[in-house]
């Protein structure tokens, strides 16, 4: 099984120099929880919300927030991001996968082509989902009267 038939391709992309307003925003309106950081076409850097929970003020958008919680929106993605991150090919086994992820301890990969242009990301959420359709059973049929009916004939 390869990556590219498992791998998420609605991707939201930001740049090194966006705020970390813009961020917060972007995770609150896609429910998504990483953001791959470009530049020139190419992956620099991954951005997840825990980053950005980890970096900003517990205090921001509350009655107690001071000038100084609020000054953390104003920081920039490539202060907090994680550079180079560990990216997989298109036509990579899922097994290379959940290796990475056991090995490296990360929860989602870039998936890039030849010349590092992100094509999709695959996390571990992905990978639930396919084990949830292989080793659940699927749910049971159920028969209305005339299908017993027919079955019995």
């Amino acid at each position: 099984m390869l990556v590219k038939d498992y791998m998420t391709t609605k991707l939201v992309t930001v740049a090194m120099d966006d705020s970390l307003a813009t961020v917060r925003e972007i995770f609150d309106k896609t429910g998504f929880h990483h953001l791959l950081v470009v530049e020139n076409g190419g992956i620099v850097g991954l951005l997840s919300d825990r980053d950005l929970l980890r970096h900003l003020s517990p205090y921001v958008g509350t009655l107690a927030e001071t000038q100084r919680d609020a000054a953390t929106l104003h920081k920039h993605v490539h202060q907090i991001m994680t550079r180079r991150p560990i990216t997989l090919g298109p036509d990579s086994e899922l097994g290379e996968v959940l290796d990475k992820f056991q090995q490296k301890e990360v929860t989602c990969l870039p998936v890039v082509d030849a010349r590092n242009k992100v094509v999709g990301l695959v996390t571990w959420r992905d990978m639930l989902k396919l084990m949830g359709t292989v080793l659940l059973p699927a749910p049971p049929v159920k028969l209305t009267g005339c299908d017993y009916a027919a079955l019995h004939l």
